[in-house]
């Protein structure tokens, strides 16, 4: 079952040729989710070959420009390319008055029917999605404007029967059904047959946290604990930290130090500022406190495999 993250942009305020604003897609069991949408967005999905009728719910993190100045020329795009289904975009507070003052403004009617979620960015652990493949909850983020970022948990999958009891006993519909709600059974022969020896679980939950624009936070720390990927923004190096300090945002060292304090497994950095055109010293300096850490960029691809390691290409 996939689950895997692409990288469209990994820039902070300023862009640089190499580096777009931040967005990333993604796809669980292929079902596809935008994950912030600053500009460019669409240029990048076309760049890494990701259908926008493909997404399915755009979240938004918050309303600074190098998030979300993209969404505006996607929708329009996606309604272009002739999209009927449903959109849900989920955001925090203003973002519906927003988007329909932009629509007003530029008379803009969609094709296809626009849900507007609005989330209290400073709540903790609030469901906002969900189906039963995973949930999104949320993680309050410590910026200058209200932010949040996203954490995207896999429900645990559903028992299988091992395919050679299901022979080796001649198991009937009704038997697998039962073992597969976790019931015992009774064979043919009067023998039982429990649940726990007859099932597996194919795989364990995997688990993907957004954090973009934050100081670093205790807070976060407990809301993130033990997830497998942890994308956390790295704006600065650490010699850089009164910047940080003064413009709301995190140095590689503090992300990989979030990261060691909750026990990811994986951590990628991204959201660099344009000052910084060689990104080796932030991996150094990251992987000092969380040897696990990668550098974020543009075109990255990470997927998350049923064993929980972490497999990296770049397209």
């Amino acid at each position: 079952m996939t689950f895997r993250v692409t990288i469209l942009g990994c820039s902070s305020a300023r862009p640089i040729l190499s580096r777009h604003h931040t967005a990333h897609v993604l796809n669980v069991h292929e079902q596809f989710f935008l994950i912030d949408c600053g500009e460019g967005t669409q240029h990048q999905l076309l760049r890494y070959g990701i259908n926008p009728l493909k997404i399915n719910v755009i979240f938004i993190s918050h309303l600074h420009g190098d998030h979300v100045y993209g969404i505006f020329g996607l929708l329009s795009t996606m309604g272009m390319m002739g999209r009927q289904r449903g959109l849900t975009i989920v955001a925090p507070r203003p973002f519906g008055e927003m988007l329909r003052s932009h629509f007003g403004f530029f008379s803009i009617e969609l094709p296809y029917p626009l849900e507007i979620k609005e989330v209290d960015a400073r709540a903790a652990e609030v469901e906002v999605w969900g189906n039963r493949v995973f949930t999104v909850t949320t993680i309050p983020l410590r910026h200058r404007v209200p932010c949040c970022g996203y954490l995207f948990r896999e429900r645990e999958p559903g028992l299988n029967v091992h395919r050679h009891l299901v022979e080796g006993y001649g198991l009937d519909p009704a038997q697998i059904a039962a073992l597969k709600r976790g019931e015992d059974t009774t064979l043919v022969d009067g023998m039982p047959l429990t649940a726990a020896e007859a099932t597996y679980r194919p795989y364990e939950a995997r688990s993907y946290a957004f954090c973009s624009d934050t100081t670093a936070s205790g807070k976060v720390v407990s809301l993130v604990r033990g997830v497998d990927l942890l994308y956390h923004e790295a704006t600065y190096l650490h010699a850089d930290r009164a910047l940080a300090v003064k413009t709301g945002h995190s140095t590689a060292r503090q992300a990989a130090r979030v990261a060691a304090r909750a026990g990811v497994r994986h951590l990628v950095l991204g959201h660099y500022s344009a000052r910084y055109r060689e990104l080796g010293p932030m991996l150094e300096e990251a992987q000092s406190e969380f040897p696990a850490s990668v550098l974020g960029g543009d075109g990255l691809v990470l997927t998350l495999e049923k064993d929980h390691s972490l497999k990296i290409e770049q397209i």
